[in-house]
């Protein structure tokens, strides 16, 4: 059934992607996006973790309604949640973790990911006590394990149980819970032996007294964690909107990258986080988390491969045909094109090019 899901709608992906790219191909002029008017209204699905704070950022600073887009935040506890959402048409993008779309479309879900929020960011936790005994993946067998159900990390520790020689569903016992604080709570209470989280949670554990076993970019180095994802019927339908969209993203991450504006970055998270801002600075700047917001089409395929390989998606098809690169190109051309010397557009363009 995939593989003609595939069939079927990459043919389609691929014309609609090959006319977007004419109009930004480097051999032409870069598309230029005036503010749409009468603004257009988009309803935003995110996690109320640290890693979507470029969302925060392009909405409190006006980068959203410079292009002329009125966003709507809707928050969801986790992926699983948040994706059906988006396919129900509740939500016009989100960004989930990988795992999320990558599992409904091994299904047959008709969705593209255009670009990312995050990347990395996870980390394996449990007690003091238990962790003089679980020091590596392979200490995890016979043990019981909190996860959040379709979230990045959750995917990234099945194919690391995978490589270690150990079956996810034989070998350990894994609780798929509701959200982050719930980990916390279940290996804190000596329910579980061990959790998955991701930042600010990962902070907060070592708060709680909890230690930190691995960390997500050890198991996966480089992997991706939430897609901006869309219905595929809307890659066309609202395309005028997509790259517009990006732009706002990519100068919120400009912004958080600019030392100058890490504190008022900070100040912004805490109001959708309301959390200390201690936590959130060290979760947010830590040096863990990804903050690229390119699609990162070699680093879904290996993600993807992943997942085949740990038999947490049973398809044996490409998952390249549900990546659209062209709204990020053409999104960060323009910006180029706007500022032609400015060095962190060039930058994002060199890993564009190296990751895509």
């Amino acid at each position: 059934m995939f593989s003609s899901f595939v069939r079927q709608h990459s043919r389609r992906a691929l014309f609609i992607i090959a006319g977007v790219a004419l109009l930004s191909s480097s051999d032409a002029k870069a598309q230029t996006y005036p503010a749409l008017s009468p603004p257009v209204t988009v309803n935003v699905g995110y996690l109320p973790v640290t890693g979507h704070a470029k969302f925060f950022v392009a909405k409190d600073k006006g980068f959203f309604d410079q292009e002329g887009i009125k966003v709507e935040l809707i928050q969801f506890a986790n992926s699983a949640d948040g994706i059906s959402a988006l396919r129900a048409k509740k939500l016009d993008i989100g960004a989930f973790g990988t795992t999320a779309p990558l599992v409904h479309i091994a299904k047959g879900a008709d969705l593209r990911i255009i670009g990312g929020i995050m990347g990395e960011d996870a980390a394996i936790i449990t007690t003091q006590e238990n962790g003089a005994i679980i020091k590596n993946i392979k200490d995890l067998k016979g043990k019981k394990i909190a996860t959040v159900r379709l979230a990045s990390g959750d995917a990234v520790l099945r194919g690391a149980l995978h490589r270690a020689g150990l079956d996810w569903r034989k070998d350990v016992q894994i609780f798929e819970l509701k959200n982050p604080p719930a980990v916390l709570e279940a290996v804190k209470s000596g329910q579980v032996d061990a959790g998955v989280v991701w930042g600010p949670h990962d902070v907060r554990a070592e708060e709680l007294g909890l230690k930190i076993v691995s960390r997500s970019h050890d198991l996966e180095p480089g992997h991706p964690c939430c897609r901006l994802t869309i219905n595929g019927e809307d890659q066309a339908k609202n395309a005028k909107i997509w790259p517009r969209f990006i732009r706002a993203i990519l100068q919120a991450e400009k912004f958080t990258q600019t030392p100058a504006n890490r504190k008022e970055t900070v100040a912004i998270i805490q109001q959708y986080l309301k959390i200390d801002p201690s936590v959130i600075e060290k979760a947010y700047y830590g040096g863990h988390l990804d903050q690229s917001s390119d699609p990162n089409v070699k680093g879904i395929e290996v993600f993807w491969k992943t997942m085949q390989q740990s038999e947490f998606v049973e398809s044996k098809g490409k998952i390249k045909p549900f990546i659209v690169t062209s709204f990020y190109k053409s999104a960060l051309e323009s910006l180029i094109a706007e500022n032609p010397k400015d060095a962190y557009w060039v930058k994002l363009k060199k890993q564009f090019n190296e990751r895509d």
